[in-house]
């Protein structure tokens, strides 16, 4: 027998809950969009008809009718919404970042254990083709070993612009926007570095928050730089890896950012060329004496596929997604990220908080 639709609530409907958590939360059979938390309401009706529109955050996360409650509001106001939902006996997922302090993170995993409910962070760029890429190569030992990884998220957005994102408010700035999403990736695939280095700058006229960054996470015999610009027009690789036998090179971004922003609805499973990114994608491997280039298949995106796994992880079929753990290791990082830009010097990491 099938169980009957969760009905989800979802806490504000600006980009980040318009583009990604809406649509693909109501992609997934067995979830059902219910309620929605907005200034606007008129924007979402004329996205979701069917859903119920509330005036502010507070009265959605009160409500008993609930099984789900994802909160994509702005960064500053992840942690007391989550605790208040948690409280009232919800289970939560909270967009990245996943609160705006380690403290607060570990705050809310503690509360999450003691209500036995499910606290899930939408770490989404899990499910970007070239990530996916990149992990199967990383597992296989297709480049032997990694010695060398650049992960860049480059835009170019000259004119700064009047919301929180790029305000010199808690939670502001590109090291919270791109900076949790590069330091999840790197965690998934390497584990807990030695240190991190971390530069920042506002270098847009009129920027009242950093607009680029330079993060080198240190590993025993590998490290790995992430950077993001605002103003770049000709961005850096997506990826750029060197291993012991050999190099990967990938350009241009996952393209399931766009297409959602365009208005796509995927479903789940998802359609079929869904998130299939066609950009270079190069291998570079010797062959003899001489050095081969060769084109490298790009596994599809899902990002649906994050909110399918709550769904089965809501019904005990599965794990949940992301662990509310792993989104406190990155914002252990973004923290001590935080302190060596402030101090201008490496930074030592300690043990993972995973473990601590």
């Amino acid at each position: 027998m099938t169980p009957p639709p969760l009905r989800v609530g979802l806490v504000g409907y600006g980009y980040a809950g318009k583009t990604f958590h809406a649509p693909l939360i109501a992609g997934v059979p067995g979830l059902t969009l219910a309620v929605v938390s907005s200034r606007d309401p008129g924007r979402v009706r004329a996205d979701w008809p069917d859903a119920e529109v509330l005036p502010d955050a507070q009265a959605l996360v009160r409500r008993d009718d609930l099984d789900l409650v994802v909160i994509a509001s702005p960064n500053d106001s992840h942690f007391p919404l989550a605790r208040a939902a948690l409280a009232a006996g919800r289970h939560v997922v909270v967009d990245k970042p996943f609160t705006l302090s380690l403290a607060e993170a570990r705050e809310l995993c503690a509360l999450a254990h003691a209500r036995g409910r499910l606290l899930s962070v939408f770490h989404n760029r899990r499910w970007d083709g070239d990530f996916l890429t990149l992990r199967t190569i990383v597992e296989r030992g297709t480049l032997g070993r990694i010695v060398h990884v650049e992960s860049a998220f480059d835009r170019f957005r000259p004119t700064v612009r009047a919301r929180w994102r790029e305000s010199a408010g808690p939670g502001g700035g590109l090291w919270f926007d791109l900076g949790p999403h590069l330091l999840d990736q790197a965690l998934q695939l390497f584990g807990w570095p030695a240190a991190i280095v971390l530069e920042q700058a506002v270098l847009r006229e009129s920027g009242q928050s950093d607009d680029w960054f330079q993060a080198q996470l240190h590993y025993p015999a590998l490290r790995v730089v992430l950077r993001a610009s605002m103003l770049a027009a000709a961005p850096s690789p997506r990826f750029v890896v060197h291993g012991s036998r050999g190099s990967w090179t990938k350009l241009g971004l996952d393209p399931q950012e766009d297409v959602l922003k365009a208005g796509a609805r995927p479903g789940w499973p998802p359609p079929p060329g869904w998130g299939v990114d066609r950009s270079v994608s190069l291998i570079t491997r010797p062959q003899g004496e001489a050095m081969v280039t060769d084109h490298w298949p790009l596994q599809p995106g899902c990002q649906g596929a994050y909110y399918a796994a709550v769904r089965d992880a809501l019904r005990g079929e599965a794990a949940n997604p992301v662990p509310p753990e792993q989104a406190a290791a990155v914002m252990a990082l973004i923290e001590l990220g935080q302190r060596s830009a402030r101090e201008a010097r490496s930074c030592q990491a300690g043990p993972s908080p995973l473990v601590a």
